[in-house]
């Protein structure tokens, strides 16, 4: 496609994205759907162009003014994925010359605001709780996130799936804290591969990796899985369980669930019986009542720990939803910890970085719950064999009541977990 085009089309999707009347990912699909002439290249620079400046917009919104033409012209230009003679190629020279005095600003000089690229909402509860490194948190969050895989422990081992990638010309590592992950640079097609097709791997965050290592489901097990939704953790509990007992994957959404019926086929697992649920008092859950060995609650979040991944939830989410958020929270874990019988494991879980929906959520079951003992998520990973496993915690007396991973210091998206015990 001609650069002229092509930064037409960029400016296009970027004033559709904007619009944020639905997430970013979905409004990037349908647009490749609409538009199935784009090659791969013309997809990776368009696509790439929408994230940057919706990572860096209020940065962008900040030199914008100083420009011609089209609002969402200049913030492609700003944003522009691909290569700077290229995207030159494409402007006028009142354009260029404009670009030029851009590059030419320090941006450490800017203000606070044009730096961190957050809402200020956001700004000052990341700020308590990691002081200094509030800033190595708002450089991560402004990059793109890397890919992991979780390699099937069913049906593969970790060291031949690398090889098999390495031949492919894919390079993957070793991911540092779950041993079946693999981390790869960069975004290529993996659905293709004979390792994805037969269900050797499953693209699967190491964080989220960590949660299942949490819940150390068992084989001959009865184990929920309450808000599966499309069911990654869900297989790779039924994975360490070695497609024994009995694993239900529930949720509110059967559209979501229907996601998981390709994947299951490609697992292996037998084991795994998804079901849609109208909502958390369901008499599905009244009958499983006292009788489950192991839950996980990944719970709806703000999701505002996958802001590397989903940038546009910085824009969409606001602290009076994060607030409601927990509300709903609150009474999927008091519904869900129903069903575990004495000696039941429960592990509540969510991908965000605020304490509302955290740490406040964790506290208050506790105080409410006598009959559930909090267990250190730190011991249980050390007990896993899992290296560094005290640092990937915070909380409690000794610094391990909870896992709480940050993208800065993990490499990974923000997670928050907390285990109990019933007794």
């Amino acid at each position: 496609m001609h650069p002229k085009a092509l930064l037409d089309v960029c400016s296009e999707l970027v004033r559709l994205t904007l619009k944020f009347d639905h997430p970013t990912d979905a409004i990037v699909s349908k647009f490749f759907r609409d538009n199935r002439g784009l090659g791969p290249r013309e997809r990776a620079t368009l696509s790439g162009t929408v994230y940057t400046v919706l990572r860096k917009k209020l940065l962008f919104d900040h030199f914008a003014p100083s420009g011609s033409g089209p609002k969402e012209r200049r913030l492609a230009i700003l944003g522009f994925y691909g290569p700077g003679d290229f995207l030159r190629s494409a402007l006028t020279d009142q354009e260029k010359n404009w670009l030029d005095q851009c590059e030419k600003i320090n941006v450490a000089d800017l203000m606070e605001r044009h730096r961190h690229n957050l809402p200020e909402w956001l700004v000052q509860p990341l700020k308590d709780q990691l002081g200094d490194e509030f800033w190595q948190l708002a450089d991560s969050l402004n990059q793109g996130a890397g890919l992991d895989l979780r390699v099937n422990a069913l049906n593969a081992k970790r060291a031949d799936v690398q090889k098999e990638l390495a031949q492919a010309g894919i390079k993957a590592v070793p991911t540092p804290f779950s041993p079946w992950g693999l981390r790869i640079a960069g975004k290529p097609t993996l659905n293709k591969l004979d390792a994805f097709t037969r269900g050797a791997f499953e693209v699967q965050d190491e964080g989220s990796q960590l949660l299942v290592m949490l819940l150390d489901a068992k084989r001959g097990e009865m184990v929920v899985d309450f808000c599966a939704g499309a069911g990654g953790k869900t297989l790779a509990i039924g994975a360490g369980m070695r497609s024994t007992g009995r694993l239900y994957a529930f949720d509110t959404s059967a559209h979501r669930l229907d996601a998981l019926k390709p994947r299951l086929a490609r697992s292996g697992l037998s084991n795994v019986h998804p079901a849609a649920i109208a909502h958390e008092r369901d008499d599905r859950i009244k009958r499983l009542s006292g009788k489950i060995d192991r839950v996980l609650v990944d719970a709806p979040c703000s999701g505002l720990g996958t802001l590397r991944r989903n940038p546009d939830l910085k824009w969409r989410q606001t602290l009076a939803l994060v607030e409601q958020m927990a509300v709903t929270q609150t009474a999927i874990l008091q519904s869900a910890a129903r069903l575990l019988k004495p000696g039941g494991r429960l592990v509540y879980a969510t991908c965000s970085m605020m304490i509302q929906e955290n740490e406040a959520i964790a506290q208050a079951f506790t105080e409410a719950n006598k009959e559930f003992t909090p267990r250190d998520a730190g011991e249980i990973l050390s007990g896993l064999k899992v290296e560094g496993a005290a640092g990937l915690c915070s909380g409690g007396e000794n610094g391990q009541r909870y896992l709480r991973l940050w993208p800065h210091r993990h490499q990974t998206d923000g997670f928050f977990a907390a285990v109990w015990e019933k007794s």
